[in-house]
C-alpha cells in the first residue's frame, strides 16, 4: 500500500492567466519551443489538443523525463485542464499521479496553480516536491519569455 497525497503551488504569473490557460490547454506543444531546456516536446496520440479524452506525451529534462498522460478534464470558464499520467518514468515512483493546472485571479493577480495528487508504489515512497519545484521554474521561465517579448 503507497502514500496518498496532494501538493500544491500557486504562482503569480505576470505575463496573463488567459496565455498561460491557452498555452496548456490548446497549444502544449508550443511549450517546448518556449522552454526547451525544461520541456523537449508534447505530442499528440489520440484526439485534439486540450479536448477531454485525449491521449499526449510530454517529454522532459527534469525528473519525469516522459509521461504519456490522459486528459481526464477541461474546464474553460475555471480555466483548468487535468492531466491523469498512464504510463512514463513518473509511474516508476507512483501508483496513481494527476497533476491539474488552473488559473485564478486574486485582487487582479493572476495564479498559476499546480495540483498533484498522486499515490506512491510503496509506504516509503516520496513525495513529488522536487517535481513540483520544476513546474514552478517552468512556469516562471514561460512568463520571462513573454515579458521579454512584450
Amino acid at each position: 500500500m503507497g502514500l496518498h497525497g496532494k501538493l500544491v503551488a500557486a504562482v503569480e504569473f505576470k505575463a496573463g492567466g488567459d496565455l498561460y490557460h491557452e498555452l496548456f490547454r490548446y497549444n502544449p506543444n508550443k511549450v517546448a519551443d518556449i522552454t526547451p531546456e525544461k520541456i523537449q516536446g508534447c505530442d499528440l496520440h489520440e484526439g485534439e489538443f486540450g479536448k477531454v479524452g485525449s491521449i499526449v506525451t510530454w517529454s522532459t529534462e527534469g525528473k519525469a523525463k516522459f509521461a504519456r498522460n490522459l486528459i481526464e478534464a477541461a474546464d474553460e470558464e475555471k480555466k483548468m485542464i487535468k492531466y491523469k499520467v498512464l504510463e512514463g518514468d513518473l509511474m516508476e515512483e507512483y501508483k496513481e499521479f494527476v497533476a491539474t493546472c488552473h488559473i485564478e485571479t486574486k485582487g487582479g493577480i493572476d495564479l498559476v496553480t499546480w495540483t498533484f495528487e498522486y499515490e506512491t508504489r510503496n509506504d516509503d515512497g516520496e513525495p513529488p516536491i522536487s517535481l513540483l519545484a520544476y513546474f514552478i521554474a517552468f512556469t516562471k521561465d514561460i512568463e520571462n519569455h513573454h515579458a521579454v517579448k512584450n
